[in-house]
């Protein structure tokens, strides 16, 4: 699975549009896009904002683990 799915699919799951998410990092909608379509890969620091403002593991967003809960 790729980040770019990674990201949709924590998307969708949450109800979400792709304005909120962008809104929520503070990036414009089309910088989201062309993550979530795998045609620019997000820098770490993006991740970990991804990471934080959603309370998701790290590990989740790059489908390393089924559970989106952060560890403690």
């Amino acid at each position: 699975m790729t980040i770019g799915n990674s990201f949709k699919r924590f998307r969708k799951l949450r109800g979400l549009t792709q304005q909120q998410v962008a809104d929520a990092l503070n990036i414009q909608k089309s910088a989201y896009q062309r993550y979530e379509h795998d045609k620019v890969v997000p820098a770490a620091t993006l991740i970990i904002d991804f990471s934080s403002a959603f309370n998701v593991s790290t590990d989740y967003l790059l489908g390393r683990s089924n559970n989106p809960a952060m560890n403690p």
